[in-house]
């Protein structure tokens, strides 16, 4: 019997030895092909999961925080804009007077339903610009205090310009200038209206921040992290023609796609505003067209989201690691 009782310990021993081995080799132990199970973690208080649900793992996510979108997005070394004049999107997209456009609607992303933000002209160049109109209602001479992305960019240390064709050099005030030759397309004039930087007064008043604004004939496409480009008035459509205005654009528009720093970069074409009042969330300047073109964006992408300037300026200051401004955070930055 002692020798039974033994012989019994011993087997207990070995089987107890054999369990533990087992337990602890059993994720190794996996048929060849198998998928080791996720190392779950606690499902937070409250929660309740089906039978046979897996517990989902910690992962950390997006968090918005004000100024920023919810959704990751990329951040560029360079945003450029160049704003055209006065035009409904009908009378752009599909129209035979403006080929060149359409090519870059067909290649790129065109924005089916943007809306400017009121008439007339300047106040959709300080929207651009600040997420408000800061009170400016018509075309004139202001001189705003006002927050703007000029400011936003300077204040972090990162560069921004003014390209305006056809202006005076030096910190030029005056309400139209006419310097040519500048740039490509018909000649024109410079007008302060179509210039949104030199209304707030923390450029015009500093020698430094003013000097941003250059000649479209110095345009650099690596030059800054935002170029905010304005043809005078003959290019823009404001004066000229559709068909001078598309010229124009055919002319300058390479000089950004055929840059190295078109690689990192996204290129917006907008209009101030259109020939109707069209538009809703507060907007009322006319539907117009408005594109995209930037490297990685499928051919022919259309966006029917509807977007304003307060939305491309949230697009702006998104990409470029920028705080939101005024109506700016209470629009969605566009997706591309």
């Amino acid at each position: 019997m002692p020798a039974l009782r033994s012989n019994v310990a011993v087997a207990v021993v070995v089987v107890v030895l054999v369990v533990i081995v087992a337990l602890a080799l059993g994720p190794l132990s996996r048929p060849p092909g198998s998928t080791a199970s996720p190392a779950w973690t606690a499902t937070p208080a409250g929660t309740t999961l089906a039978p046979g649900t897996p517990q989902p793992s910690a992962t950390a996510g997006p968090t918005a925080t004000t100024g920023t979108s919810a959704s990751p997005r990329p951040t560029v070394s360079h945003v450029w804009l160049i704003v055209m004049e006065n035009h409904e999107y009908g009378s752009i997209i599909g129209s035979p007077s403006a080929p060149y456009i359409n090519s870059l609607a067909a290649k790129y992303a065109l924005l089916t339903n943007y809306y400017a933000t009121t008439h007339p002209s300047e106040p959709n160049y300080i929207a651009i610009v600040a997420g408000s109109t800061l009170g400016v209602t018509g075309d004139g001479t202001y001189d705003l205090t006002g927050e703007s992305v000029f400011r936003q960019l300077a204040s972090v240390g990162k560069t921004w310009r003014a390209y305006e064709q056809d202006i005076q050099p030096g910190c030029f005030t005056g309400s139209t200038a006419k310097a040519e030759p500048d740039g490509p397309g018909t000649d024109g004039a410079y007008a302060r209206k179509h210039d949104p930087a030199i209304s707030f007064t923390y450029v015009s008043g500093d020698a430094t921040q003013c000097a941003n604004i250059q000649p479209l004939r110095d345009f650099d496409p690596a030059a800054a992290a935002f170029a905010f480009i304005t043809p005078n008035l003959i290019n823009d459509m404001h004066d000229g023609s559709v068909a001078q205005g598309d010229t124009f654009l055919r002319d300058f528009v390479p000089l950004i796609t055929g840059s190295p720093a078109f690689g990192t970069g996204v290129l917006f074409i907008t209009f101030d505003e259109g020939s109707s009042s069209a538009g809703s969330h507060g907007d009322g300047g006319g539907h117009i067209a408005t594109l995209i073109v930037a490297p990685g964006i499928k051919a022919g992408t259309r966006i029917g989201t509807y977007a304003d300037h307060y939305s491309l300026l949230r697009t702006t200051q998104d990409l470029l690691g920028l705080p939101c401004l005024s109506a700016s955070c209470s629009r969605t930055a566009i997706s591309y």
